[in-house]
């Protein structure tokens, strides 16, 4: 039997397990250039407040999603970056999917047209889920970053809301 997935509103008492599941993703060394997890005030400032989701089973939360703004630019306030994460005890069990699915939706409610996300080549899953759910992609950026000494690419995809009018 297939285990309920529910999505629901991320609020501050979350953090501790969505900092955990963060950190978790920090660690594979292939979800972000990151190399340690924000005190919640940092990570709240920094992303949308309408637009951050967790997903629990029995209690205990198992993924996260949440949007960014791009840049405080007027004219890309509705162009967001989109960070999805699943707890590696987690990983393929449709949590991402229902996450993203979601996300999408709330974008969209928000008039949000545009959403990207820069996920590292490596990183096959996340390109996946997010080519599963309408995004393309746009190019790859080459050595963007440097990560424990090394160069890292970007792979750069966008999805274009049907619903916002573009």
């Amino acid at each position: 039997m297939k285990e309920e997935i529910i999505i629901e509103k991320m609020l501050t008492e979350h953090w501790d397990e969505v900092r955990k599941i963060y950190l978790e993703g920090i660690a594979t060394g292939n979800a972000t250039f990151q190399k340690e997890a924000p005190i919640w005030e940092v990570w709240n400032q920094s992303h949308l407040t309408d637009c951050r989701i967790i997903a629990h089973s029995h209690g205990q939360v198992t993924g996260w999603a949440a949007l960014s703004p791009v840049s405080n630019r007027c004219v890309y306030t509705g162009v967001a970056e989109v960070s999805v994460y699943v707890s590696q005890a987690k990983v393929n069990s449709g949590v991402g999917s229902s996450l993203l699915k979601r996300l999408i939706e709330l974008s969209e409610d928000c008039g949000i047209w545009t959403l990207q996300s820069g996920i590292f080549p490596e990183n096959l899953p996340s390109l996946h889920l997010h080519l599963k759910h309408g995004f393309r992609e746009v190019g790859r950026r080459e050595r963007i970053g440097k990560m424990d000494g090394m160069w890292r690419d970007v792979v750069l995809v966008e999805r274009r809301s049907g619903k916002t009018g573009i």
